[in-house]
């Protein structure tokens, strides 16, 4: 998922920290251990060499014993952070030896460090475990010691036993709480942002497909008929035909700007002073047919409507009526590039919530002028039936070929 969301590589950096896996180049000392581990074992000798011991009572092994520990977590600290397990665990053991000499402060401060460290930058699993077990020995120890030595002070011992053990895996566990904390909230910000980019951008991919859309409808019967008729006058040179043809020429020119100058004013901030433009309805079909009659008439066309629509009823979801009109205009200027002469019948129904249209126009070899198709209009009537939930085809039938689409005539059908 994360892949998905182009957030892999900071998510996979994210899991290292916070499971404790380590790459190849991470198997370096970071600078901030080895200054850890410098310091700590100087320190060490510092004090070893001016007699400083924890316990100088412990004489079964000779003084310099004491180092050998010191030696062995100064080295654990280099492998604080790429391996926190074996470090806490040689640690360990370097720790209990040292109790057997006359011992150094200095080591039991690093043994400290490191089970902080392993709490830090172990798996998430020994970051659970550790505050526990410390915490589960420090009482094991106290009790233990009391029931020997039958004295308060043996109190002393497990609190020493829980300032070294589970003092640090707690301060681990809640540094490491924070952290993951953070780092989750973090990753979800970034995947909010992409996803609120994502959806902007597919805002803005469907806005620009119903531009093309509304463009195309409005200007491709125009541009058509301008195609047409021009290669017409050029085919045949008789003034008659050349005069009629630059007449409707000239008709579509002007309407094809009056609609450019439209979708511009939809285009434009309202804020800039542009007043609200009136979408085209299924009450413009008569108009809209009647155009197509002068477009088509010299290719033999003629155009008839149907409206079955009952009387009285509600008005139709202004997308729906939008989209019902532009599938009729569409479908005419189809008729007007590919068609054969004859009728083409249009037909508007509604019923049962449904608003039905179909256009059907006459379908053979056509030997006159004709513009050039590109495919657009199908893609966009089917794209404007399936936004609004209906359904749409077309194809051949017969001689004929049938455009039909059902659109929902519901409000709510609409919304949902």
């Amino acid at each position: 998922m994360y892949r998905q969301l182009g957030l892999s590589a900071e998510v996979g950096a994210a899991r290292t920290l916070l499971d404790g896996t380590v790459t190849k180049k991470s198997l370096r000392p970071h600078r901030h251990d080895v200054l850890l581990a410098v310091v700590g074992v100087l320190s060490g000798l510092v004090m070893w060499s001016l007699g400083v011991y924890s316990s100088s009572q412990r004489t079964y092994l000779p003084a310099w014993a004491a180092l050998v520990p010191l030696a062995v977590l100064g080295a654990m600290e280099l492998l604080r952070r790429s391996r926190p397990s074996v470090a806490l665990t040689v640690g360990t053991l370097g720790v209990i030896a040292n109790e057997f000499t006359v011992g150094s402060l200095i080591t039991v401060l690093i043994f400290t460090d490191l089970m902080y460290a392993a709490v830090v930058y172990g798996s998430p699993a020994t970051a659970r475990r550790l505050p526990i077990s410390t915490g589960l020995v420090t009482v094991a120890v106290t009790i233990g010691f009391l029931a020997w030595l039958r004295t308060p002070q043996a109190l002393l011992i497990g609190v020493v036993t829980g300032l070294v053990s589970f003092a640090p895996a707690l301060t681990g566990a809640t540094l490491r709480n924070h952290r993951e904390a953070a780092e989750a909230a973090r990753l979800r910000a970034e995947q909010t942002a992409l996803l609120a980019e994502m959806d902007r951008s597919q805002a803005v991919a469907a806005e620009r497909a119903r531009m093309a859309r509304e463009l195309h409808d409005m200007v491709a019967n125009h541009l058509s008929a301008i195609a047409i008729h021009s290669t017409a006058a050029l085919s045949i040179d008789r003034a008659d035909t050349s005069r009629e043809a630059l007449g409707v020429i000239r008709e579509n020119s002007v309407q094809g700007l009056a609609e450019m100058r439209r979708l511009i004013g939809l285009l434009r901030d309202a804020g800039a002073g542009q007043e609200a433009v009136a979408l085209p309805t299924l009450d413009g079909l008569d108009a809209l047919l009647g155009q197509a009659r002068t477009n088509g008439s010299g290719s033999g066309l003629d155009f008839v409507l149907h409206d079955d629509r009952p009387p009285g009823e509600g008005a139709l979801p202004a997308p729906v009526d939008l989209a019902a009109y532009r599938i009729v205009q569409e479908s005419l200027t189809n008729a007007l590039k590919h068609a054969v002469a004859g009728t083409v019948t249009v037909r508007v129904a509604r019923a049962d919530g449904l608003l039905t249209v179909a256009v059907d126009s006459p379908y053979g070899h056509r030997t006159g002028p004709r513009a050039p198709g590109s495919g657009a209009g199908l893609i966009g009537m089917r794209e404007r039936a399936e936004l609004l939930g209906g359904e749409f085809s077309a194809g051949r039938t017969g001689g004929t070929w049938r455009v039909r689409a059902t659109l929902p005539a519901e409000e709510k059908a609409v919304e949902a």
